[in-house]
């Protein structure tokens, strides 16, 4: 059975390159655009085996997401990997605090390594 991923990403564009991209590599993928979409998925029977997470999102921030997801018993173990175009040290050290398994700055990595280090991390 196929890994599945769930991509919070609310720039509709992004989100469906991510999405094409990591299903061509073999994955099910469950997209949410912003967290009352990603917590329906979340909170629904069907578990993602990986978040990407974007830290901007139109109705609250990626942190909090993270925080709530880190704070449920149900979904605390899910590894995340934020990708976002936050860089600044203090985004990171607290996406780091919440426990990210990686940060990954939108600019500075192509698709083909984002779906590399989700193949190590899963």
């Amino acid at each position: 059975m196929a890994k599945m991923i769930l991509i919070i990403e609310d720039d509709d564009f992004l989100q469906g390159l991510e999405a094409k991209k990591l299903k061509k590599e073999g994955y099910d993928v469950l997209t949410a655009m912003n967290s009352v979409e990603a917590f329906k998925i979340l909170n629904s029977n069907t578990k993602p085996d990986m978040i990407l997470l974007d830290l901007l999102l139109p109705d609250v921030d990626g942190f909090m997401i993270l925080k709530r997801i880190r704070e449920d018993e149900t979904l605390k173990k899910i590894p995340v990997i934020v990708f976002s175009n936050l860089s600044e040290e203090k985004d990171i050290r607290e996406a780091n605090k919440l426990g990210i398994s990686d940060f990954m700055v939108k600019s500075n990595f192509t698709l083909d390594e984002l779906a590399d280090k989700i193949k190590v991390l899963i």
